[in-house]
């Protein structure tokens, strides 16, 4: 029996790569001071080390191939573990790493959303039936406030409302929220969307310094139904005093502005007999098209010309003065990608140069060239998607637990982190990880064994 098992391994002995002692991988892996996969098993496995590592070189042979595979297997596993085992060998690194990315997709999920809301405004069933209507050639211009009747007789018009920006101050400059001054009778049939209590919606409209306040605005500087506000005129030659009769939510500023009555402001302008826009409730949506035709119509040769559109297409309209947004935000985010994908090729090319003999001694053991290449791609992969997921969600949570309204001045309503943008923040960070990698793994995984063990780390 002897006789013959001998015989037997002399005949596989030519065909068959024989795994060498774990003593002996263990020790080169300690030379080498590098953490081989061999290495790091006897770390982690407390007990059955040597049998279970001779069970898999035994099976792998008796499969045929000719050529041991450590890091395949039979489980998948085994090389997800020795992936994270070479992503923390170098703990302080790894987790700056992670941390700078992790801020960079951050920021860069905060913008794409900012952009998204910018580009997309609040819509209800309501605010697609409403109508702006503004001076032709600039915002900055007004209209007279004999329009609003023949406005109103348009056909398919239901209400419509004078209203016009104050932009006072309210105690410091810097406490800066949208204030308009609007015609108050037809206001809340305009504005349907808006919630108020009947008391308040009366009181506001039997006072004539009354005034409306979004709840989120209230909040933001303390106010309760009844207190005196006071506005310092920086447009206009007029200081309103004003008492907040009532606290509205929703609509299509999402509770984020202040609201008086225009007569109140046209008195103290000296009855001049002007507003900045018309608002338009439409009977029904196919109106509108036909309403935004006759009104420009009405005003096409007198010496004021209207331009009317839908609320969201005027939002849209009032943001591109502020300048090409979306190539602003959109370059930004290139930028900071950019930086993302050197400061990770620097962590993976100092991570690989560190270990240039302990890829020779994977080779030695039987790892092949791709095999290298995946495990070090593995590497990057890992470092970034970590940091992408966490600087995304990180953005998720936080924007839904921030007030911002107030801490933005009313600029910015709400940041909603879609799944779309979460994805693409997941999508950025798998391209960084090949991109940061693709060199530096490449060139290691080529590299002859020899050349490798003689490198001098």
């Amino acid at each position: 029996m002897s006789s013959t098992s001998s015989l037997a391994d002399e005949t596989l002995r030519p065909n068959v790569f024989l795994p060498p002692s774990i003593s002996m991988i263990s020790e080169a892996c300690s030379i080498s001071r590098s953490f081989c996969w061999c290495h790091m098993t006897l770390i982690i496995m407390p007990n059955g080390l040597e049998s279970s590592l001779e069970r898999i070189f035994l099976k792998l042979n008796a499969s045929g191939s000719g050529n041991i595979n450590p890091v395949l297997g039979e489980s998948i596993m085994k090389f997800v573990w020795l992936v994270l085992r070479n992503v923390l060998r170098n703990r302080r690194r790894t987790i700056l790493t992670i941390t700078s990315i992790a801020v960079s997709l951050f920021l860069v999920t905060t913008l794409l959303t900012l952009l998204q809301e910018l580009q997309n405004p609040t819509q209800t069933p309501d605010s697609a039936l409403r109508l702006v209507t503004r001076h032709k050639v600039s915002l900055a211009n007004v209209l007279p406030i004999a329009y609003l009747k023949k406005i109103a007789q348009v056909e398919g018009v239901q209400a419509v409302i004078g209203s016009m920006w104050f932009g006072g101050v309210y105690k410091d400059p810097s406490n800066f929220f949208a204030q308009f001054s609007v015609n108050a009778d037809q206001f809340f049939e305009v504005n349907s969307d808006m919630k108020i209590s009947e008391d308040q919606k009366e009181a506001f409209l039997k006072d004539r310094t009354g005034a409306i306040a979004g709840k989120n605005l209230a909040q933001r500087f303390g106010w309760k139904v009844g207190e005196k506000i006071h506005l310092k005129g920086t447009l206009f030659q007029f200081d309103p005093e004003l008492t907040l009769r009532g606290l509205y939510e929703g609509g299509s500023d999402e509770g984020g502005s202040l609201y008086f009555h225009w007569e109140y402001f046209n008195e103290g302008m000296n009855n001049l007999g002007f507003t900045g826009t018309y608002s338009i409730r439409a009977r029904s949506a196919e109106d509108v098209p036909r309403i935004a035709e006759r009104v420009d119509a009405l005003f096409q040769n007198s010496s004021v010309p209207t331009k009317t559109e839908t609320e969201k297409a005027f939002l849209l309209g009032f943001l591109s003065m502020m300048g090409n947004v979306q190539f602003l935000i959109t370059s930004i985010c290139s930028v900071v990608i950019f930086t993302i994908v050197l400061v990770a090729a620097n962590t993976m090319a100092m991570s690989i140069r560190e270990r240039v003999r302990e890829m020779g001694i994977l080779k030695t053991v039987g790892f092949q060239n791709n095999q290298l290449l995946l495990m070090l791609v593995g590497e990057s992969i890992f470092l970034s998607l970590s940091g992408a997921i966490i600087g995304s969600l990180g953005a998720k949570v936080l924007f839904s637990n921030l007030n911002l309204p107030a801490l933005t001045g009313g600029f910015v309503q709400r940041l909603n982190v879609t799944p779309g943008i979460l994805l693409l923040g997941v999508g950025v960070g798998v391209l960084v990880g090949i991109f940061s990698s693709g060199i530096p793994a490449w060139r290691a995984s080529q590299r002859p064994a020899a050349d490798a063990l003689r490198r001098v780390a």
